[in-house]
């Protein structure tokens, strides 16, 4: 029979309704709702910024500003400019000591980098013990700072230090978390390609087993990637607005857009196949199918939707940025679940299910039924082994205790890794330093016994293995006296010129002279701000170990602070960050969890029409995501 535009007279019965309507809506209109769908999946990814040009990387990045790593920062400000960050400049020639005449190149390079866009200082931060390398502190401004938009700026600096002219043997390379996270996001970008190939892989080996039709697996993963498509540059014009994005998002957004959208086209696809194995005609079929699950799908994706907005509460920006941005690939999977996939089924008809098709009077029942039965059979039994394995595993997160990120590795072969090696030949406390800051109400300068006092309480106390500061800038240690006297005779030494010149023209011995330079990173020009780098007892500042050990560490620097009458004080670096994020993001879920429940029974209270439901359903959902946690 002809298929009837008002689907509550179709004479095979289709549900009437609101997603009744939505289907001869789509049916009607399928060659319009496909074009509509491929022009907005060529027009917005142009017209909009892609998700990658908005994410971040640093986990910092995302804390409160009244989170104490924060605050530590915000006190070392005079040793770095206002929205900025760093990386490192390495030179050296392992495993000979560095030459004379490399003195000269290292400072050319120096000069280079900094005319560069962007560069806002370069600051000489002394030679190795070893004497083999030397190293320079790298100032970025802005966008350009992140990893995110630092790319043009490095790759600028990388040429202009191949322009430089050097001795031969002299290798110059950038080191640092940002020069890694840079050079990591060409493989990033290859993760992230490989991951959406083998998830598209994955997801077409698999529908062809469910289905066994060529079409209806590429017809189910159209409207997935095309949302994809679109969602990416979506959220991204959402972090213009202020939503906070991590690198994260992208890699995540590729395998829950993909998976939400093939279980979504499962729904539908199943249904159009039972309507055509009872003979309805193809149209009739989706339409029948739409009003059927088009309730289900919704509520489905609503529930994910609320909840990972509901992730906006969080304190951890990264939480607060992933959750939205999921939450909008979500919303548009859902769009393309309710019209483009109806469309596309409506066109194909039967040939969706080629060369398989859907048998009359054919219900299919396989191994899960089977299941279902024995379930039914006996629910006392599978009940009690089913909590029995599910509270086993929940009680296992009770013993969980959050550990260290794990340092960033820079990508085989990059600058970045050469750097590495070179940065290798600095102690742990001057390569990847735990830094203490102290602010005091007097010039330091002046009153130099006090970083004396303050260096030797840090040596004593128990966190920590090594102290470098103002007395020992570079492995060359400074007599408290002789600071002093240099400070008198030549001022602060931010104000002094680094070359072999300037050390003669002030009578001074060279090795003399660059240390009392390279101590302008331990305390700043007008002497109210210490800074010591330091090596924590507990281990790299990567490990768990040095996480834990965080909150005694900080007790005892305000004790070191008390002592020399400073007026706050506060310890940065990745251990002290590592810490600080692990805390609020566990004080987050801890907060959120309960909250995303408590949404989650209301929507299933309003799809079900049942107050009784939910109080099953809920507590099942709840020891599942506590098992998945403890497995």
């Amino acid at each position: 029979p002809p298929m009837t535009d008002d689907p509550s007279t179709s004479p095979h019965g289709a549900a009437p309704g609101l997603f009744a309507s939505l289907g001869a809506t789509m049916v009607r209109w399928r060659w319009a709702v496909v074009l509509v769908w491929i022009a907005a999946a060529a027009i917005i990814p142009r017209a909009l910024p892609s998700l990658a040009s908005a994410a971040k990387s640093e986990n910092t990045s995302f804390l409160p500003a009244d989170t104490p790593v924060i605050k530590a920062g915000n006190l070392a400000a005079p040793f770095q400019h206002q929205n900025s960050a760093a990386t490192l400049l390495l030179a050296g020639r392992p495993p000979a000591q560095l030459r004379p005449a490399d003195a000269a190149a290292v400072a050319a390079a120096e000069r280079a980098v900094k005319s560069v866009p962007g560069v806002l200082d370069v600051r000489d931060r002394g030679v190795s013990g070893d004497g083999e390398v030397e190293q320079a502190l790298v100032e970025l401004r802005g966008v350009g700072a992140r990893a995110g938009g630092g790319t043009a700026v490095f790759d600028a600096m990388r040429a202009a230090v191949r322009r430089t002219a050097r001795p031969a043997g002299l290798q110059i390379h950038f080191a640092g978390e940002l020069a890694q996270s840079v050079d990591a996001q060409a493989a990033q970008k290859h993760t992230q390609n490989l991951t959406q190939l083998l998830s598209i892989l994955f997801i077409i080996v698999l529908l062809l087993i469910v289905f066994r039709a060529v079409l209806a697996p590429l017809v189910t993963l159209l409207p997935a990637g095309l949302s994809l498509a679109i969602a990416g540059p979506l959220i991204g014009e959402a972090a213009k607005a202020g939503l906070e994005v991590s690198s994260l998002t992208q890699i995540i957004l590729i395998v829950i857009v993909l998976g939400a959208g093939t279980d979504y086209g499962l729904f539908l696809i199943f249904r159009v196949r039972e309507n055509l194995a009872h003979e309805i005609p193809p149209r009739e079929a989706v339409i029948s199918a739409v009003s059927r699950v088009g309730e289900t799908i919704t509520f489905s994706a609503l529930t994910v939707i609320v909840a990972l907005v509901s992730v906006i509460l969080a304190r951890f920006g990264l939480y607060r940025g992933l959750g939205p941005g999921l939450a909008i690939g979500i919303a548009v999977t859902l769009l393309a679940g309710l019209t483009l996939l109806p469309a596309l089924l409506a066109i194909l008809g039967r040939a969706v299910m080629w060369p398989s098709q859907p048998r009359p009077g054919h219900e299919y029942q396989g191994a899960w039924g089977e299941v279902a039965a024995r379930v039914i059979a006996r629910p006392a039994r599978t009940l009690a082994l089913g909590l029995a394995l599910f509270v086993a595993l929940a009680l296992i997160v009770f013993a969980y205790h959050p550990s260290g990120f794990g340092s960033q590795t820079a990508p085989a072969g990059s600058d970045s890794a050469a750097g590495q090696t070179l940065l290798d030949h600095f102690p742990v406390g001057v390569r990847n330093p735990t830094n203490i800051v102290l602010r005091v109400p007097y010039s330091a300068w002046t009153q130099a016994d006090k970083i004396a006092t303050a260096t030797g309480e840090l040596q004593r106390a128990p966190a920590f293995d090594s102290v470098t500061g103002a007395l020992n800038p570079g492995g060359h240690a400074i007599p408290l006296q002789l600071l002093a006297r240099l400070y008198r005779q030549l001022g602060p030494p931010q104000r002094l010129p680094r070359t072999e010149s300037a050390a003669l023209m002030t009578r001074i011995p060279a090795r003399v002279y660059d240390a009392y330079v390279a101590s302008a990173q331990f305390v700043s020009a007008d002497g109210h701000t210490i800074q010591f780098y330091t090596a924590l007892r507990a281990g790299d500042p990567s490990s768990t170990a040095a996480l834990n050990a965080i909150p005694a560490a900080r007790r005892q620097v305000s004790r070191v602070a008390a002592s020399i009458g400073a007026t706050a004080n506060g310890i940065a670096g990745e251990a002290a960050a590592a810490y600080d994020v692990s805390t609020i993001s566990t004080g987050d879920l801890a907060r959120i969890v309960p909250l995303v429940l408590i949404v989650i029974a209301v929507l299933l209270t309003l799809l079900l029409r049942s107050l009784v439901a939910p109080l099953y359903l809920i507590p099942s959902v709840g020891l599942s995501c506590l098992s998945a946690l403890g497995l």
